[in-house]
This record gives C-alpha cells, structure tokens and sequence, in this order.
C-alpha cells in the first residue's frame, strides 16, 4: 500500500468515526397522550394520573427516561350559557 493510500484511508476512517458512534441510540422515547374527563386540579383526576404512572413504573416505564406523558384536562366554564 502506497504512503498517499494508507493517508486516504486513515483519513476516511477518522471522518466516518464521529457518524458510526452518534449512529448508536439509546431507548426510544415515546409519547403518550392522556385524557382526563375532569378539571385539572380535581383530586380523583390527581389519584388517576398517580394510579397510571404506578402501573406504568411497575412495568418499568419511566417518565421522562423513555415515555413521556402529555395529560389534557377537561376545560369547565361553568358561567358560559349553552346555545
């Protein structure tokens, strides 16, 4: 192997190194979506999401490392009048 080769390569390998080693991902993060059917701030709601996130560490999930968990709360305006 020629000097001006061996140079080549060596060079293409250090390029492509930082690419292979970024390429190796941990766990994937995945997304869920919670609706509850009542006011945030309720505390039965409260007991539901805590009862869900229990059940989720129990099966080894954990909440921010590898799911994350968007909770949606039932908006209530009691004072609107209905059409």
């Amino acid at each position: 192997m020629k000097r001006r080769e061996f140079i080549t390569l060596l060079g293409g390998g250090v390029a492509a190194w930082p690419l292979a080693a970024s390429a190796q991902q941990g766990e994937r993060m995945r997304r869920i979506g919670m609706l509850v059917g009542l006011p945030e701030g309720d505390p039965e709601g409260d007991k539901w999401v805590q009862a869900f996130l229990l059940g989720m560490s129990q099966l080894g999930w954990r909440r921010g490392t590898n799911f994350q968990l968007d909770l949606h709360w039932v908006a209530t305006d009691f004072n609107r009048s209905k059409p």
